[in-house]
């Protein structure tokens, strides 16, 4: 078989996210509510037992050994199986990364959480970059709990770029309205400044038009913003636009890359979003980009990692360590699949192009 037809007939992998967050409740949720796609869960099959009968939540946990097993027995691979009903439930296909103790406690930074976490990416992963998944979309995480765990990432992005082959990659936020992309991601505000250079916001303008072609749009149209109030106003506040900023875009454009700018970051998302000139917003760092994304609904939000040799999506929300294992209405738990699902949607749609 080629490596596109195993692409085309491969799950795709939601791994289960902090065992003490919500990821465990939203992924059982996002597959009783019926997914389009085939998927598959790398986690604990013990944990999400658990959590189904928790929630009772009509689904059967099926542990698997392979990706090619997650298809339910009987259904042809080109078949339509994900939320498929069995005499059991609703099928859910695990392949085991992570066996936990059943004390594990809700709500709570715990090591072993987080070393289970670690462990569920870095399986998604490798089975990503084999081929055997078409796209993995990851559940929250606490960082906390993977640092106390000896995992000393910043987040997903940059685990998942050390294991791709430490490729260059970075943050795209994007919903129904707003897409936007960081140059600088998880470092305070004083070093995320201090790390701005041309080659760095020349190489995120060329890693967002790629990303952007691989989804189906033919000419991106990719807006710039600057860093200081006014974009700098023509050096008043701040030097970043003339020194860095305005030569990435230059060098951008002398690529063929539809790139423009430095854009005054209090209106450039505005004009993203309601009067549609651009396609997405390169941002500066980390708050001036996820702000306007978030402000819009975390519900739809969805964070893409580019630059990766696979799709990434995942929702755009942590681990809610206030609401986890809680009963919520009808003691059906409080957490919200949502934006999971539109990360799985995404991941879906951004599969199929590639």
């Amino acid at each position: 078989m080629s490596t596109a037809q195993r692409g085309a007939r491969a799950p795709i992998a939601i791994t289960m996210g902090d065992p003490c967050g919500i990821g465990p409740e939203i992924v059982l949720k996002a597959f009783a509510a019926g997914l389009p796609a085939p998927a598959l869960v790398v986690g604990d099959p013990g944990l999400l037992h658990r959590e189904a009968q928790r929630l009772r939540l009509p689904v059967h946990i099926r542990p698997v050994a392979t990706p090619s097993a997650a298809l339910p027995p009987g259904a042809s691979p080109n078949a339509e199986p994900l939320g498929a009903i069995t005499e059991l439930g609703i099928d859910v296909p695990v392949i085991a990364a992570a066996a936990l103790p059943a004390d594990l406690r809700p709500g709570v930074v715990d090591a072993r959480a987080g070393e289970a976490a670690w462990r569920c990416i870095t399986r998604a992963a490798t089975l990503a970059l084999r081929g055997e998944v078409r796209a993995v979309v990851t559940a929250p995480i606490s960082k906390e709990a993977m640092h106390r765990a000896g995992h000393h990432h910043p987040g997903h992005t940059e685990l998942l770029a050390e294991l791709a082959g430490n490729v260059p990659v970075r943050m795209m936020l994007a919903n129904t309205e707003l897409r936007t992309v960081l140059v600088t991601i998880h470092m305070a505000l004083r070093d995320a400044l201090a790390a701005l250079s041309v080659p760095l916001v020349l190489e995120t303008i060329r890693i967002t038009d790629d990303a952007l072609r691989r989804a189906g749009i033919a000419t991106p149209r990719i807006a710039v913003a600057g860093v200081n109030p006014h974009a700098g106003e023509g050096g008043l506040f701040g030097r970043e636009e003339i020194d860095i900023v305005a030569p990435a875009i230059a060098q951008a454009r002398a690529l063929d890359i539809d790139a423009s700018g430095p854009h005054p970051p209090d209106t450039v998302f505005m004009r993203a979003r309601g009067m549609r000139h651009f396609d997405v917003v390169v941002a500066m760092y980390h708050d001036q980009g996820l702000i306007p994304v978030k402000y819009l609904g975390v519900d739809e939000g969805v964070n893409i990692t580019i630059g990766l040799p696979f799709v990434r999506t995942s929702p755009d929300h942590g681990t809610a360590f206030d609401i986890a294992g809680t009963a919520g209405p009808h003691g059906l738990g409080a957490a919200d699949p949502a934006s999971l699902v539109a990360a799985f949607v995404q991941a879906d749609r951004l599969a199929s192009h590639r």
